[in-house]
């Protein structure tokens, strides 16, 4: 799934009032830690991640790999912070329309 430039900035500004709700550490992605984004991601559509300063992994790698491995999209890294979108049958974010 692609998103358009004005769809990215919609999310994005959401994004920016949200805090993180997972933080990776030093022990990098688990199992546990993608099943726990994933049922995030159907409860929400819209995430924020935190990685510390103790995770030896490049922040957009993560982000490519959870995104990938939960089906969703990178909307935007920022430093430390990630932000996923992953649309859900609720329908939660109207892109559009």
């Amino acid at each position: 799934m692609e998103l358009t430039s004005k769809e990215r900035a919609k999310l994005k500004s959401l994004a920016s009032v949200e805090t993180a709700i997972f933080q990776i550490g030093k022990n990098s992605l688990t199992p546990e830690m993608i099943e726990g984004i994933d049922q995030a991601l159907n409860a929400r559509e819209l995430i924020k991640l935190s990685v510390l300063k103790n995770c030896a992994d490049n922040v957009r790698t993560l982000a490519n790999t959870i995104a990938e491995r939960t089906h969703s999209v990178v909307v935007t890294v920022i430093g430390k912070k990630i932000v996923l979108y992953r649309p859900s049958k609720k329908d939660i974010i109207k892109l559009r329309g």
